[in-house]
């Protein structure tokens, strides 16, 4: 039992005894006990003057005497207003760390076996281009949130939805038709994905050349782009792709193999992984059928032109397009598809999509519209919405090319890492080879806490440059403390020490140790509260501030020289408790942290 359940339950049975009434436990507050007064953690009395039938400060002073004399764990207390600060005894935070210390996986709650099934959706690429800046704190996002939710007991399945036919799709493909004589990703050297995005680039940029030329003759903007030969090319290229044309099909699938082997190597790179990855081309034709079904029930009409739509101004919202009048679906019928495949082949109790909150109303509609085709899990989708990353220059456009390519930053982000460690001195007296591989450990901490730790709801303008800094709230800096602790146990090691298992509950602790074991102890309720928030944030603000608590305990107090050996053992062994609650916060972010640096 934590100290925190053990005050809750001393109350509940103090509150009893002294007024005669039954408190439930959700009813006791209890909090950290502010900086300005002395004690560890305070009970609010508020709700229990009704009870006690006196004064705040009253009812407070009776409780702190009843306490300290029936829980041993309670040495004083003081009283401001309706307040009661309670000091814990000493060696209480010496048995909570000796707790901890014997927990290898504190914090992370089993998974059962009847746990529930979270299933969790992220990247969700389309196969017209490489992943990008926008991609990598989506796949950062989605991947931290698997791990926090199985950190939380849940089963979790992770799975992808690859956008792989439509009119984007077809816009490379015949571009590539019209222009690439040929061009492989084998004679290019490119990444397969690379080479895809540039014929997309390419069809952006030969379109606004004939629109250009187009409208030199007088033409408007509208009469341009419906004159346009090129997009009418690709339409039609879609229309045979959903007939099943061979030759559109043949060449459908050699470009996205192209894609597919990008982007492994970029997922894989970036440490993110999937169960299960579902493909458009696969559930359109699920979705299409369940639209059918919504017509022939009444659910849904179709316009003179053909075109199906579902009428949801009485849910306050407008007529949204479920299959366009050539009878080709849109996102939302594929969407509806993809969910009905999803939960035959799983037991799903919630799923949850993580997309960027310009589709905050799709999902509002997906939600609606699942929920009237009768499924019931429907109305419960969560959309994990989060906002948009820039650069500090500014928006990026796919169609233009001006996008930050998700491999390029990776690169970029590990050479600077390089080149940081190697001017302060920390690549000193090690291999080439360790030197890499502390780079990438480095580079790619940097990129992902540096996302991470922002409120994943917040735009949010990604600075490689900052992001990379070994001092405030970055990942090296994270990182650095961690190597140190580990420098800290390696000589300790080297000069014959062993750690106990326990530390003995006698030693004499300072009120800044006692501190960070209690900021240790709170990673148990950071990562449920991260669960329940969906806020891989805050599990990265967390670890920094216990990063910032032991380098100023690391600071203010010597450990190996220490010259108390109970005193020098318990500091070791609050030293590996801190280095392994930052290894496993860490983990829950995806991101590694190395023993030297």
């Amino acid at each position: 039992m934590s100290i925190e359940e053990r005050l809750i339950d001393a109350v509940v049975k103090g509150i009893k005894e002294l007024y005669g009434a039954d408190v439930p436990a959700a009813q006791v507050q209890l909090q950290k006990t502010k900086k300005e007064f002395e004690g560890h953690l305070t009970v609010v009395v508020f709700p229990f003057l009704r009870m006690s039938r006196k004064a705040p400060e009253a009812t407070a002073q009776e409780l702190g005497e009843y306490l300290k004399a029936n829980e041993p764990i309670i040495s004083n207390f003081n009283v401001i207003k309706g307040f009661l600060n309670l000091i814990i005894a000493p060696s209480c935070w010496v048995e909570l760390l000796n707790d901890i210390h014997a927990d290898a996986h504190y914090g992370i709650k089993e998974v059962g076996e009847d746990s529930k099934l979270v299933m969790i959706e992220y990247s969700s690429p389309n196969t017209n281009k490489p992943l990008h800046l926008g991609h990598v704190r989506n796949n950062l996002l989605g991947h931290s949130l698997s791990k926090i939710m199985a950190a939380n007991g849940n089963k979790v399945v992770k799975t992808n939805i690859v956008n792989d036919r439509g009119i984007h799709i077809c816009k490379s493909m015949l571009a590539w038709a019209k222009y690439g004589k040929g061009e492989t990703p084998e004679s290019s050297g490119k990444k397969g994905d690379h080479l895809v995005g540039d014929y997309y680039v390419a069809f952006d940029k030969h379109y606004k050349a004939e629109l250009a030329e187009l409208k030199s003759k007088g033409m408007s903007d509208e009469e341009a782009e419906a004159s346009s030969v090129l997009m009418k090319e690709a339409r039609e290229m879609l229309v045979k792709w959903e007939a099943n044309d061979p030759e559109v099909r043949a060449l459908w699938n050699k470009m996205n193999g192209w894609v597919y082997t990008g982007f492994d190597e970029t997922y894989k790179r970036l440490g993110v992984s999937f169960d299960k990855i579902y493909y458009e081309s696969d559930t359109y034709l699920e979705g299409k059928e369940k639209v059918d079904e919504g017509l022939a029930k009444g659910l849904f009409f179709k316009k003179e032109d053909g075109s199906v739509w579902a009428d949801l101004t009485k849910e306050g919202l407008d007529q949204k397009l479920l299959l366009r009048a050539d009878g080709t679906s849109v996102y939302m019928t594929q969407d509806i598809g993809t969910a009905k495949m999803r939960f035959s082949d799983y037991s799903i109790d919630q799923m949850i999509y993580v997309v960027g909150n310009e589709q905050n109303y799709h999902f509002q509609v997906l939600s609606i519209l699942l929920d009237k085709l009768g499924f019931a899990w429907g109305k419960d989708l969560v959309h994990f919405s989060y906002g948009m990353v820039e650069l500090p220059e500014g928006k990026m456009k796919s169609r233009e090319g001006t996008v930050v390519d998700a491999d390029d930053l990776m690169d970029e982000m590990i050479d600077t890492a390089k080149e940081t460690s190697k001017e302060l001195g920390k690549l000193d007296h090690i291999s080439d080879e360790e030197a890499n591989e502390i780079a990438r450990i480095v580079g790619l901490g940097a990129l992902k806490y540096f996302i991470l730790k922002v409120d994943a709801r917040k735009n949010m303008t990604f600075n490689p440059k900052e992001s990379i800094d070994f001092n405030g709230n970055t990942g090296p800096f994270i990182q650095y403390t961690y190597a140190r602790i580990q420098s800290v146990l390696r000589k300790a090691k080297e000069a014959g020490m062993v750690l106990p298992k326990s530390v003995d509950v006698t030693t004499e602790i300072s009120e800044k140790e006692r501190g960070l074991i209690q900021l240790v102890a709170d990673f148990a309720v950071i990562v449920d509260q991260a669960g329940k928030d969906y806020s891989p944030s805050g599990i990265a603000n967390y670890i920094y501030e216990l990063v910032k608590e032991y380098n100023q305990f690391y600071h203010d107090f010597s450990i190996l020289r220490e010259e108390d050996e109970k005193v020098k053992l318990f500091r070791l062994v609050l030293s590996q408790t801190v280095a392994e609650t930052i290894k496993n916060g860490m983990d829950l972010l995806g991101i590694e942290v190395p023993d030297r640096m």
